[in-house]
């Protein structure tokens, strides 16, 4: 299941490759391997797609690649770049699918088998090596990422991915400057769909809200209409406009997403998210169910709670939430280390800041310099009324001048808790008017 760590998700979903990219539209169709059929115990196997997402003959690829890949397996174990192939297939499926659980460690596994053998090829250790860092990172574990990704470039240096691999891990670890640093390496080499993704979120997070949409919308235009990758682009380009409380600008985007991938999940859950922002709980709630049964994303499940919650529907919020506590159970045992889901889901909808802050400070002892775990902390110590620390962690968070509406709020909601109360006003007005339709633990205490 998809996390909803999103500023985590448009970075790094974006994988090191375009995989349909290469695959090949006359693919004949009695080569397709129906996941019903049972394959080796030696090899993972493809789950089957729901019909609401198969997009025409692209299922029919996909079945088409595994089928081949295994094949090969079978006749020749020791088939590197068939391995690669079946790795490259679960990849995707785990985007587009949402089942996290089985594809992550499906990838890992025939990665390690890969690895295990001391490939001859320098040319098959470097795409074992690039897929495991994209997974890693995907899992959010992202020392063990950073670690793959470094052993890949020593392997090949002018591959644009690896060093999209590298920018994430960096980002995600908080060096951002050695972040800034290899996403130039990368548009240097290939500027495309990839590179420009990272050099949208950098801008983002170093406060250049227009500088990211410009970029966003040039790896859209860099991406091919219809895959999933471009969905993902667009998405994150709608995100961007919403957080800026351009809500038309965003509902086109994500309209436009659905004309040209229908039932894409993503793009109805973020329609759910502007109607209920304009007062439409009842469209929400129907567009929230709908993407709830196209895939498993927990992170539905959690906006249609906090939208029962919002609605005093107190017991169906409870219901889903149990629901909720197994996903995510379900993605740790897969090795998802999901400490920033369970952190938001405290604060936003059980209210539970104890827990929220346990979970904020073992992702913090992680990843001390992010600036969103820091963000995540300030706000469970804030909560906790607790504003000296708050403070302390407002003040990392802020090092890269982000104009991120939550961290802008609780600055200055601290500022006023302590006693600076023009500073608070100041920093709440410029939260607001950056995103007037902002909502989180936070936002009730301006009523």
């Amino acid at each position: 299941m998809k996390s909803i760590y999103f500023k985590f998700s448009c970075s790094l979903l974006l994988v090191a490759m375009l995989f349909f990219t290469a695959c090949q539209e006359g693919a004949k169709s009695d080569k397709v391997l129906k996941a019903s059929v049972a394959t080796t115990s030696n090899y993972p196997e493809l789950l089957d797609r729901s019909e609401a997402i198969q997009n025409g003959k692209e299922w029919d690829m996909v079945q088409n690649q595994y089928a081949d890949a295994l094949n090969a397996l079978k006749v020749k174990p020791t088939d590197h770049e068939a391995a690669i192939k079946m790795v490259q297939v679960f990849i995707n499926e785990a985007r587009v699918t949402g089942e996290h659980g089985h594809y992550y460690p499906a990838a890992l596994k025939v990665i390690d088998e890969v690895l295990a053998t001391n490939p001859a090829s320098e040319d098959i250790q470097f795409q074992a090596k690039s897929l495991q860092a994209s997974v890693l990172l995907s899992q959010h574990e992202f020392e063990k990422a950073l670690e793959a990704a470094k052993e890949g470039v020593k392997l090949y240096s002018y591959n644009a991915g690896i060093h999209g691999s590298l920018t994430d891990a960096y980002v995600e670890l908080g060096d951002y400057k050695k972040a800034v640093e290899t996403a130039d390496k990368m548009m240097s080499i290939r500027p495309d769909l990839r590179s420009y993704s990272r050099v949208s979120y950098l801008r983002e997070i170093y406060g250049d809200m227009d500088g990211a949409i410009e970029a966003m919308k040039l790896a859209v235009s860099a991406g091919y209409p219809g895959y999933e990758q471009t969905a993902w682009a667009r998405l994150t380009l709608g995100n961007l406009y919403e957080s800026q409380g351009n809500l038309d600008a965003a509902e086109g985007e994500y309209n436009t997403i659905l004309q040209n991938r229908p039932n894409y999940a993503f793009a109805i859950a973020a329609l759910a998210g502007i109607a209920e922002k304009r007062g439409d709980l009842a469209k929400a709630e129907e567009l929230l169910k709908e993407a709830c049964a196209i895939i498993p994303e927990f992170g539905f499940y959690v906006q249609l709670a906090a939208l029962y919650k919002a609605t005093d529907r107190e017991e169906e919020a409870d219901k889903l939430i149990e629901e909720i506590w197994v996903m995510l159970q379900d993605d740790e045992d897969s090795g998802h280390n999901m400490n920033m889901e369970y952190c938001q889901i405290y604060l936003d909808v059980v209210g539970d800041y104890d827990k929220a802050l346990e979970y904020a400070l073992t992702e913090y002892e992680k990843r001390p310099e992010n600036i969103d775990v820091n963000k995540l902390v300030a706000i469970a110590y804030y909560k906790k009324g607790d504003y000296e620390n708050a403070q302390k962690h407002i003040e990392k968070a802020s090092v890269t001048n982000s104009k991120n509406g939550e961290l802008l709020l609780v600055t200055g909601l601290t500022a006023e808790k302590m006693g600076n109360k023009a500073n608070g006003q100041k920093s709440i007005k410029m939260a607001m008017d950056t995103n007037p339709y902002l909502a989180n633990c936070l936002t009730e205490e301006l009523k």
